[in-house]
């Protein structure tokens, strides 16, 4: 499943003439609302656990946290499109929220407690609003465009995001989220000469690394297989806190199945790492 719309020229950083503040705030009603029910099943020793069709597994609270986000959508929003991992596409708007109700079922299931709800609003297929909520460690990080990626601090006041100013590819910390997804991918040798030139690299996985990176903690994210709704929500945070988000290949597309975030100012550095003969 794709977008409702072909994605405008030429990125994603592309300005918004609108005003988000009034989708921004309900974004995060709805990473509230989210919070409340997927909370209310993790780690519970009677989790309800099904495989799907694609082999990857859904619990009861996948579903639960999305239908409570389309829930609240339904009622306040109800002239905009829908796109959720769970209950796919309804509505036809170029206004379409995008859903990804718990990224990191597998830890979800496990008790593990590095999951993240992923609510983006996508106007005309652009990513313009995105929250990415971690109740179970108590993060959350949000973005609208023109109005800065943002978290709060310990004490609960928001704290504008910023990546980094590393400008050399030996001094950067990288995560490539694993290398299985890779080796399916025929870019091993690519990793190998990645690890072989930053000064770190880690695979934390799922949609932590690119809030990290938003921080400033990181200067890369890449991974394959990802869906729409794996990375719509992280495009506005990481490129309104300075970074840049495309494909694997450098395309600003969320329908690519790969993604690579950086600090920006080492992007095409990376890239021509990545692509080298």
């Amino acid at each position: 499943m794709g977008v409702t719309s072909p994605l405008p020229q030429p990125t994603f950083d592309a300005p918004f003439p609108g005003d988000l503040e009034a989708d921004l705030a309900l974004a995060l009603r709805l990473a509230d609302a989210a919070d409340a029910a997927s909370m209310q099943r993790f780690d519970a020793a009677d989790l309800e656990i099904r495989t799907k069709a694609d082999a990857t597994h859904v619990t009861e609270a996948d579903l639960a946290t999305e239908q409570a986000i389309r829930s609240l959508l339904e009622a306040e929003r109800p002239g905009d499109s829908i796109f959720g991992e769970e209950f796919g596409v309804t509505g036809q708007s170029s206004r379409q929220w995008i859903i990804d109700p718990i990224d990191g079922t597998a830890n979800y299931l496990k008790g593990i407690p590095m999951w993240t709800t992923l609510i983006a609003l996508a106007i005309d297929g652009v990513p313009r609003v995105g929250v990415a909520s971690q109740p179970a460690i108590g993060r959350r990080w949000w973005a609208a465009t023109g109005h800065g990626a943002w978290t709060a601090s310990a004490s609960g006041d928001p704290v504008r995001l910023a990546v980094s100013t590393i400008d050399r590819l030996e001094d950067s910390s990288v995560s490539f989220q694993s290398i299985g997804q890779w080796r399916d991918a025929g870019r091993l040798d690519a990793l190998e000469r990645l690890t072989a030139a930053v000064w770190r690299d880690r695979g934390y996985g799922d949609a932590w690394p690119y809030m990290l990176l938003a921080e400033g903690r990181l200067e890369f994210v890449a991974e394959f297989g990802v869906k729409e709704y794996d990375i719509a929500a992280l495009v506005p945070i990481v490129t309104e806190a300075g970074g840049r988000f495309t494909s694997f290949d450098g395309r600003d597309s969320l329908s690519e199945l790969s993604s690579l975030a950086t600090n920006r100012v080492l992007h095409d550095a990376f890239l021509d790492l990545l692509h080298r003969p």
